[in-house]
């Protein structure tokens, strides 16, 4: 069961679906309607895919005792989903905490969210480019695999259960990579995505990419150095940026889509959709609070967290703010 069928979900369920995996899909909305009207169109750069994966809306979802749960949805939506998951009726004997739950999504505070109500969890790192702009479409724009996934116990370990969903996920078209230390891992993809806001608050040609120098370089960087010097006074292993980038090296590559570039991140998408929050506050905000926790100082991700609250609530438009201001600002901490 995956729950959450934008861009990163329906990649996941639609390419292990194509793989011959019992998969089912549960969303909302418009999109939701589309997949159950027309089927998922799954585009890729080499081809595209329509496929007919059950489509459920949490009313309709019902679980047994066999099922794993893929966690897909964007953070901030983690606890109403668990919320409304206690209320799903499930079939055959054993008990409803005990259903594996796989946290396939950015941040490191949703594992720990789902602990609470379930006793298998486990952490998902996910090097996945997708796009999911409109109803019934999503573009998956890496190749020959479609990303890397690595996938622990949390808070650490491995299982069967985690070994099983591995070799399913290499006989589609990931690499999985077990890992004891998954929270290692996903702490260094949440240092790569603290930039993320700054697709959708900063104009210009190399918004979204990492600038050599300049104003982005330097707000990436100290943005960088404040997440590590929280995970340094946290006592919280982060996996080294040489390696976690060799992990996916040569494994995948992102192509065009029908001739068009990937526009952005899952925040930009989020925006570029008109949706109501974004998940900024468990990624730059993360950060943040670990710094109130610690004693550390966190003013330029405080700052990027402030102003993508001004973009979700209309004050700010996206692509007008100078990144040089990000590094002026001094909210409190």
């Amino acid at each position: 069961m995956v729950l959450g069928a934008g861009a990163i979900g329906a990649t996941i369920g639609g390419r292990l679906a194509e793989s011959g995996s019992d998969v089912a899909l549960v969303g909302r909305g418009e999109h939701a309607r589309a997949v159950k009207r027309d089927g998922l169109r799954l585009v890729m750069p080499d081809r595209i895919a329509r496929l007919r994966i059950p489509m459920l809306t949490m009313g309709e979802l019902r679980l047994t005792s066999d099922d794993v749960l893929i966690v897909a949805v964007k953070s901030q939506d983690t606890r109403p989903l668990l919320d409304q998951l206690l209320g799903v009726p499930v079939e055959g004997s054993g008990d409803r905490s005990d259903l594996p739950v796989l946290c396939a999504q950015n941040g490191i505070a949703n594992e720990d969210a789902a602990l609470r109500y379930f006793a298998r969890v486990y952490g998902v790192c996910v090097i996945l480019p997708a796009t999911h702009l409109e109803p019934g479409l999503v573009e998956a724009e890496g190749t020959p695999l479609s990303g890397v996934l690595h996938l622990g116990r949390y808070p650490g370990g491995t299982d069967d259960v985690i070994a099983a969903v591995a070799a399913d996920l290499e006989n589609s078209a990931f690499g999985a990579d077990v890992r004891p230390d998954v929270m290692a891992w996903k702490r260094a993809k949440l240092v790569s995505n603290l930039g993320n806001a700054l697709q959708v608050l900063c104009e210009g040609p190399d918004q979204g990419s990492r600038p050599a120098d300049g104003p982005l370089a330097d707000v990436r960087s100290a943005m960088t150095a404040e997440a590590m010097a929280c995970f340094g006074a946290a006592g919280s292993p982060v996996t080294d940026r040489a390696e976690f980038r060799s992990a996916s090296a040569g494994r995948f590559e992102l192509k065009p889509i029908e001739g068009r570039l990937r526009g952005g991140g899952s925040t930009w998408q989020s925006v570029e959709r008109g949706l109501p929050s974004v998940e900024t506050d468990f990624l730059n905000g993360e950060i943040v609070r670990l710094g109130r926790l610690h004693a550390v100082r966190t003013p330029v991700n405080a700052a990027v967290q402030a102003r993508m609250r001004d973009v979700v609530n209309g004050s700010l438009r996206p692509r007008t703010l100078d990144p040089a201001a990000l590094l002026t600002e001094r909210p409190g901490n």
